[in-house]
């Protein structure tokens, strides 16, 4: 019988395994359509995880996300329309401008808390959002600015591309794997206990000596950088940039996936995520107020299950462990003589 303990790494397997064989058995199940779904899905997970990393470990609710999304967005593709600049260099752009900006920001911002912080995100992301618009010789404005994938890398007579779908597919699997990883690391680090001790009581992290000004920021640029991750990869997933992106209502969807999904927990961005991306999917091609569910089940969930999807399942296995571990108690206190 599996404990409380083995069963999440057991399913953490099972997801592994399931995500690696995507390309082959989605096809044979479904429609080969859901593969690129589940890329976007990872993509958008990432983004989510973003927020979660601000709202979930550090207690700042950022509507500002998008800006950094839209900044990965335009790095890769102003770097490979305008600058002629090959794939990884295009992507290095993507990030770095993301994290830029995010540090530039977050300098302002994190000295804020509470409305005052997710008021001062928003009007950032939409000074850059109108600059955008309005610079259309370099961003496209209204339009979107469309470019060509340069190969990934090439090798002898080996040539990896985004044009390939399993390349495209496996690259967005391990980079955002590779991501969640880090912040995984990241959390479980004296920096994430930080982090956690900031989010409770700011003034008692003071007073046991924590920078908390330094160290929101770090979290902030950290945050930056997973969503001009995200970004550059959704660039290079969708061979454009647009400013439509860096709104801020692109910001609210990932604010509702991560708490729907569970903030403050590693995997909630991702079970948020695939919930809304998929109810989209299958409800949009017969019903264009697909929304309407999509905020029905938000409301439903923030109520029944204030700690998200995630949060919810983590309570119930440690209601199980209790049970379990008072029914070995029990038993072993009757077999002994």
């Amino acid at each position: 019988m599996m404990t409380p303990n083995v069963i999440p790494r057991v399913m953490l397997i099972a997801f592994g395994a399931f995500l690696v064989a995507v390309p082959w058995l989605i096809p044979m199940l479904l429609n080969k359509f859901w593969v690129s779904v589940i890329a976007e899905i990872m993509i958008w997970s990432l983004f989510a995880a973003s927020v979660n990393l601000l709202f979930g470990y550090v207690g700042l609710l950022s509507f500002g996300q998008a800006l950094y999304f839209g900044f990965g967005m335009y790095g890769v593709a102003i770097g490979v329309a305008t600058l002629g600049l090959s794939f990884w260099p295009a992507f290095g752009l993507g990030i770095a401008a993301s994290v830029a900006i995010a540090l530039v920001s977050g300098i302002f911002a994190v000295r804020l808390t509470w409305h005052y912080f997710a008021i001062i995100t928003v009007v950032f992301s939409l000074i850059f959002y109108f600059f955008a618009v309005s610079v259309k010789p370099v961003t496209g404005g209204d339009d979107v600015i469309n470019f060509s994938l340069p190969p990934t890398f090439s090798i002898g007579g080996v040539t990896g591309s985004f044009s390939d779908a399993n390349f495209q597919y496996f690259f967005i699997l391990a980079t955002v794997s590779l991501c969640f990883f880090l912040t995984h690391r990241v959390i479980q680090s004296p920096l994430g206990k930080a982090f956690v001790a900031i989010r409770d009581n700011d003034v008692r992290a003071a007073l046991i000596g924590l920078n908390v000004y330094q160290i929101r920021l770090i979290a902030f640029v950290m945050a930056g950088f997973l969503a001009g991750v995200s970004g550059a990869l959704f660039a290079f997933f969708g061979r454009y940039a647009s400013a439509s992106y860096m709104f801020y209502h692109v910001s609210g969807e990932a604010v509702v996936w991560a708490i729907v999904g569970g903030a403050g927990t590693l995997f909630g961005p991702i079970v948020g995520t695939t919930l809304f991306i998929v109810i989209r999917e299958l409800v949009s091609t017969h019903w264009e107020h697909h929304a309407l569910i999509v905020g029905v089940m938000a409301i439903l969930v923030v109520i029944l299950a204030p700690k998200g999807l995630v949060g919810l399942w983590n309570e119930w296995l440690v209601r199980w462990g209790a049970r379990a571990k008072s029914a070995s108690t029990r038993t072993n206190l009757q077999t002994e003589p």
